[in-house]
């Protein structure tokens, strides 16, 4: 492998440094990038690569770095080791099996970000994959990451994706692709499970000692008798806020298996996940759920027994009463979490007794009448200009939409605000465009065929999702019936 610093980009501005790699040898493996042959460079992330301190104008400088067939100095590619719960069954064999994370850079900012290459070659937690991506499964993170940061929601980004020659075999062969995730941290909930359960406590010590000064530093200050459960608390308070966020804009995960689980609550690993169409509670997005674990309306549960299965992992290095404590933040903080962001999407500024009970009510209508979640939230932003009829529209039997807008119309007259700036407010929350699967699908079978444009065209009206885009209304339009209720496979 080839260490060069013949790139013409400048990383002057650049601070790098490879902290996790300092960690005891047994949370990773060195391992090196298979090369990728004939690579092109197919999504580049400007506007982000600008937040890191990288000129966007040498993006094709990078393609050979995406296709692990050159480091840049300073990068030392590692695999982490990790465990997890997987369907609810413990798996001692997890870890980086296709991906690598190269180094640790900061931004102009100071923002630190890790650098993650995914389809970077086969690693020893490969088990019986290939450590390969496919096109389409990079490009519906890559998508979906970006989607998912203009909405305001917690997550991971993607800079770049890279496609290549080599065929992949799934289901079919298929385009290998390759993605440079980035993120403030890859710390899972199963780099826990793995130090508790293979290492034992002072492993486990270990870990959340270097978390804590890498991402929570603020803890540093307090007493180190109760920093460790202030910071479990707040990885809690981070999950639950973060799980109220997609369940007010209707994203489905697919597998909120722990070591998918983020130790800074962000969103992570994008694999069979679906925003919601024609409102289904119980809506499972990923084939291979067959029992529905992991279903739309089974999230927020399923966010505390994870936090449960950390809180688990610690048990060696706190105290009981503690680990208690801090698991009961979830159960608050979701509910509250979740009540504000209702009570912005109908535009309500006041706690009124009655609030759960209408917006309880109104997520029964929309299950009951198999109304589309976001168009009925967008049309509910725009009564004051365009009446009821947006939302009426989307009911078969329109009297039932009545009976419910009269509730919300008696309520909205104990509020004081002016209706104009309350559909300000309510556009700003409830967006128009989302990253519905068909539109995925159309992308993806664009750049099969080797036509980006879809994709590019996509992302771009993606990054401004609660502005009206006059010109790009097909984009908010329900879906084709082949569209609807889409479920997507593990297979990557």
């Amino acid at each position: 492998m080839l260490h060069t610093n013949s790139m013409v980009t400048d990383l002057s501005s650049f601070r790098i440094d490879n902290r996790y790699v300092k960690l005891p040898k047994h949370f990773f493996s060195h391992v090196q990038p298979t090369p990728l042959k004939a690579p092109k460079m197919v999504c580049f992330n400007d506007e982000l690569a600008r937040e890191m301190g990288i000129d966007p104008g040498e993006k094709e400088d990078w393609t050979r770095v995406g296709a692990g067939q050159e480091l840049l100095e300073g990068m030392e590619p590692i695999a982490m080791k990790y465990t997890g719960h997987q369907f609810g069954m413990y798996n001692p064999d997890l870890g980086d099996g296709r991906g690598l994370l190269l180094w640790e850079s900061y931004g102009p900012d100071g923002r630190h970000w890790d650098w993650h290459l995914k389809g970077a070659g086969m690693t020893p937690y490969s088990r019986f994959g290939d450590g390969r991506a496919v096109l389409r499964s990079t490009l519906r993170e890559y998508l979906c990451s970006e989607a998912m940061h203009h909405l305001g929601i917690p997550t991971t980004r993607a800079l770049f994706m890279i496609t290549a020659k080599d065929p992949v075999m799934r289901e079919s062969i298929e385009t290998a692709a390759a993605l440079m995730r980035v993120a403030q941290t890859h710390i899972r909930f199963g780099h826990f499970e793995y130090a508790a359960y293979h290492q034992g406590p002072e492993a486990v010590k270990t870990l959340l000692d270097h978390t804590i000064e890498m991402h929570f530093p603020e803890l540093l200050e307090v007493p180190e008798s109760e920093r460790y459960v202030r910071w479990l608390e707040d990885v809690v308070s981070r999950t639950a806020r973060l799980i109220a966020q997609w369940q007010g804009v209707g994203f489905c995960h697919g597998v909120m298996n722990s070591d998918n689980m983020s130790i800074i609550g962000d969103t992570f690993d994008y694999g069979p996940y679906a925003f919601l169409d024609d409102f289904d509670a119980g809506y499972i997005c990923n084939h291979t759920d067959q029992g529905g674990r992991y279903a739309y309306n089974q999230q927020p549960q399923i966010g505390f027994t994870n936090c449960q299965l950390l809180a688990q992992s610690l048990t060696n290095i706190m105290d009981e009463d503690d680990l208690r404590r801090a698991l009961r933040r979830y159960e608050t903080v979701y509910n509250s979490s979740f009540q504000q962001v209702m009570m912005k999407k109908l535009g309500l500024e006041q706690q009124g007794e009655e609030d759960m009970s209408l917006i309880m009510d109104l997520f029964s209508m929309l299950h009951e009448n198999h109304i589309d979640y976001t168009l009925f939230f967008r049309g509910l932003s725009t009564r004051h200009t365009r009446g009821n009829a947006p939302v009426r529209d989307l009911f078969v039997d329109r009297s039932v939409a009545d009976r419910w807008l009269e509730r919300y119309e008696e309520r909205l007259a104990s509020e004081n605000r002016d209706p104009a700036e309350r559909d300000a407010a309510m556009c700003a929350t409830n967006p128009k465009y989302i990253l519905r699967n068909y539109l995925a699908q159309e992308a993806i079978q664009d750049a099969q065929q080797g036509i980006y444009q879809t994709a590019h065209k996509l992302l771009d009206v993606l990054k401004r999702p609660y502005d009206e885009q006059p010109d790009n209304e097909h984009y908010a339009a329900l879906p084709p019936d082949w569209g609807k209720h889409m479920q997507i496979s593990c297979s990557s």
